[in-house]
């Protein structure tokens, strides 16, 4: 048996009918590349179980221990059934992009049976209808439960049902994986009273790790390395209090070159803040539609992964967390990434004062019981919608993907989308993922309070247009610049033209009726609905 860490049992101790805390994707594969262009439901069957001995997750269930007096247990299930965790489905004609979407967001809403590996993957068909892809497509759509996996971890799961190659072997040696008893709940009490026992020491270990990092933090504070100010909490939103069971779910492709090529309009700037500026002007475009737009910076919550090398195949979390304003209150797309990179340069700097790892090994040392109790205290007396919450708005995860096509039973992954557990006082979250060339911007949300994840992920694309095209401009207006300073001690001296500015901001468009179509992703835009994965 192995035991949940604090992060992990959070994630347990938190869910709840309306709030599963499990995250996925939509993975969306071209049977060309199988033997004879064509994938069975039994070949996927098949290729997964010929490669269960490269996953821990795949054969993996919780046990928890009575009365939640300390953390659970992870146990190899004796009961495993993989047909139970592999489903398949299709989609009634005519099957379109927002089709998928709508069923990947009701399979998502559904909770995990956590009396099982916390997993399952529904292969869906029928997706004939969807623009830009060719005939014969079909989906992953895939749930995982946050406690058995991260970002990070996730990948390793990702890599254990796919291959470099179509005609990939199954992997060399015999599978000696063993099930094991599941322990009663005498043996789970027992175990959860030598460990209250020795928790207050691993308490005061904990603390004495953290302390050089608290001490940092505020010699750099004092020496203005950094600053808190009040931008980093956030005013409250429509999406700041108790969410419904309910789920909406979109996301829009952009050529991952754009994002790169954009860093250049503001000096220093990263890959991770051209998205938080993209996102904070789509959230900027959907707010003020509804008048709703508040005048002080919305926040996201950036989880930052801790893992180790030698924590690569892992389960569980090992994650720490930054708060990113989004620049929301600014209009100007150049202005809003240069605001957005110089404070998300202050949040690293604070979080590397305190250490990161630091922050993630004080997580592991909270009672089960208080964090369970403080869980369900939380739902049941609606604090998100009495102010009392997280003091972000939003959250954005970063999650690196394959830089090269991979298959899974053969058949080439075309697109990947990320989705994302919600929480009470959180209702909308987005995860970004790179895949080959291009990236995505994908977000869950409630549905109760956005009823129109087409509009929103139009605002999206229209952010990213915006931004795309301000950048460009200023990168022309640079290169013409360039000659005339080096030619300026022969020529006369002429006028500085006049500076180029940004195009105006347009006003999101209205959403399409049918929701945002793609296959692939591709649209006739360059920004283009769908497709995958993408960090720096």
């Amino acid at each position: 048996m192995q035991q949940l860490q604090g992060m992990d049992a959070s994630f347990v101790a938190l869910e709840t009918r309306n709030s599963p805390m499990h995250i996925g994707s939509i993975l969306i594969y071209n049977p060309v590349t199988a033997p004879d262009g064509f994938v069975r439901f039994k070949d996927i069957l098949a290729f997964f179980e010929s490669r269960l001995q490269l996953s821990k997750t795949m054969r993996q269930r919780m046990v928890r221990v009575p009365f939640d007096l300390d953390y659970p247990y992870w146990i190899e299930d004796p009961d495993f059934d993989l047909e139970y965790h592999v489903r398949h489905v299709a989609l009634p004609a005519p099957g379109d992009w927002r089709q998928l979407c709508i069923q990947a967001a009701r399979i998502f809403a559904r909770p995990l049976d956590l009396d099982r590996p916390p997993w399952e993957f529904t292969v869906v068909e029928g997706l004939d209808n969807v623009e830009g892809l060719p005939k014969g497509c079909y989906a992953y759509i895939t749930k995982v439960h946050h406690a058995a996996i991260d970002g990070m971890s996730g990948i390793d799961l990702m890599e254990a049902t796919h291959t470099l190659r179509p005609d990939e072997p199954p992997p060399p040696g015999p599978d000696e994986w063993k099930p094991e008893k599941v322990p009663n709940p005498i043996e789970l009490l027992g175990k959860s009273y030598f460990n209250a026992i020795a928790n207050p020491l691993k308490q005061i270990e904990v603390a004495a790790k953290a302390a050089p990092g608290l001490a940092k933090a505020l010699r750099g504070l004092a020496a203005k390395e950094f600053d808190v100010s009040t931008e980093m909490i956030a005013p409250k939103t429509r999406f700041n209090r108790k969410i419904s069971p309910h789920r909406v779910v979109e996301g829009v492709s952009v050529p991952l070159a754009d994002i790169k090529a954009i860093r250049g309009a503001a000096e220093g700037a990263k890959v991770n803040d051209v998205f938080l500026a993209i996102i904070g002007g789509a959230m900027r475009r959907y707010l003020d539609s509804k008048g709703e737009l508040p005048k002080k910076s919305l926040t996201a919550m950036a989880p930052i992964s801790v893992r180790s090398t030698d924590e690569k195949n892992a389960m569980g979390n090992q994650v720490a967390a930054m708060i990113a304003p989004l620049g929301t209150q600014i209009a100007d797309p150049i202005e809003r990434l240069a605001w957005v990179h110089d404070r998300t340069t202050n949040s690293k700097a604070m979080t590397d004062a305190m250490g990161a790892r630091n922050m993630t090994e004080m997580s592991k040392v909270s009672p089960a019981l208080w964090m369970s109790l403080g869980a369900q205290l939380y739902t049941r007396l609606s604090l998100a919608n009495r102010g009392v919450g997280p003091i972000f708005t939003t959250v954005v995860t970063n999650v690196p993907g394959p830089p090269v096509p991979i298959y899974s039973a053969g058949a080439r992954l075309e697109s990947m989308m990320g989705l994302i557990c919600l929480t009470d006082g959180m209702g909308l979250a987005h995860v970004v993922q790179s895949y080959t060339k291009e990236a995505t911007i994908a977000f869950t949300a409630d549905r109760e309070m956005m009823d129109d994840p087409e509009f929103y992920a139009a605002c999206i694309r229209e952010s990213f247009e915006e931004l795309r095209d301000a950048a460009a401009g200023n990168a022309a207006a640079g290169e013409k610049k360039a000659p005339a300073k080096k030619n300026l001690a022969k020529a006369a001296p002429k006028k500085p033209a006049a500076k180029k500015r940004a195009a105006p901001r347009k006003k999101p468009s209205e959403p399409v009726k049918g929701g945002t179509k793609t296959s692939t992703g591709r649209s006739k835009k360059p920004a283009q609905p769908l497709k995958g994965p993408t960090t720096e």
